[in-house]
């Protein structure tokens, strides 16, 4: 029996940096009726894939990082092989700023995973570490678990969560692993704020800040892009359609070699100044027209935080 004929059930595999929001995660994926087994040795991965078919057909989530550092070379092969044997397993790697990690780990207290590469990675004076010496000894271990898990993350679907909350991450991960995803390219469209920076997991990044803005009527300036007096402002500048029709006719003829690529996941980011008005306009326009894609999502990052 070939591994693809065993493993007949969706298994995910959840992957990033400490601090990157995995808890939150793995609770998500128990609630949507997944199987979860944290920090798993890679040694052990296929066994225990194999033991759950065996125990019928279910869906799994799987969480990796560097507390298993002496497993992960054996990670990227593994997913590699059971890939190439047919099976489907979504690897999700969820990412954040080196900035929004030290403001998580020094709220929290908790010390890093890998924090045996120094004398300590907390804050404050202990043991003779000053908060300084705290700051430098806890980002020099973030570095080296980007290190570490480097190749994961470029097998894999990222999420940048430094601005999103708990309940967002739970929603976005709900969209990307519940029953309507399918096993086409997924075509993620994500407003954002440039002032509050580029989404780290954008694979492309339009900036339509040189657009009419409708921040500056006042009548338009407490709306957002998907109510209808600002779509109708929008519509009637010839600027925006033209930049819609651009993005999207990249977009078209290029998707079909993302797809042959074997990709399972592209996000398109659409960035104006504050995230309110032209960039959520544009994404709720290119989501519909491309909605025969098949699996396509919908992100407005600083709406979705309000």
């Amino acid at each position: 029996m070939s591994m693809e004929q065993e493993l007949q059930g969706d298994v995910v595999l959840l992957t990033g940096m400490s601090g990157g929001g995995k808890s939150v995660a793995m609770h998500a994926l128990e609630d949507a009726g997944y199987f979860c087994v944290d920090n798993l040795p890679a040694e052990l991965l296929l066994d225990f894939l194999k033991l759950e078919a065996q125990r019928g057909e279910r869906r799994v989530a799987i969480a990796v990082d560097v507390r298993s550092a002496g497993s992960l070379p054996l990670m990227l092969p593994l997913l590699k092989e059971l890939r190439a044997s047919g099976v489907r397993v979504r690897s999700i790697f969820l990412d954040a700023s080196n900035e929004a990690l030290m403001r998580r780990f020094s709220e929290t207290r908790r010390p890093h995973p890998l924090r045996h590469l120094g004398r300590d990675t907390g804050f404050g004076e202990l043991d003779g570490i000053t908060a300084d010496d705290g700051h430098r000894l806890l980002l020099d271990a973030i570095k080296l678990e980007r290190e570490l898990l480097g190749g994961l993350k470029a097998e894999s679907t990222v999420i940048d969560t430094s601005q999103l909350r708990p309940a967002q991450l739970r929603a976005w991960l709900g969209d990307l692993v519940g029953p309507d995803a399918s096993t086409q390219l997924t075509l993620v469209f994500e407003s954002f704020a440039f002032k509050h920076g580029v989404p780290s997991d954008a694979d492309f990044v339009f900036d339509v800040r040189v657009l009419p803005n409708p921040y500056y009527d006042r009548e338009l300036r407490p709306l957002t892009g998907r109510d209808a007096p600002v779509a109708a402002y929008l519509a009637a500048q010839p600027e925006v359609g033209l930049m819609m029709g651009q993005i999207a006719g990249f977009l078209s003829r290029w998707l079909p070699n993302f797809a042959a690529d074997q990709r399972s996941y592209l996000t398109v980011a659409i960035g104006c100044t504050g995230g309110q008005h032209r960039s959520v306009y544009l994404v709720e326009m290119l989501a519909r027209q491309f909605g025969h894609h098949g699996h396509v999502l919908k992100r407005h990052r600083e709406l979705d935080a309000r």
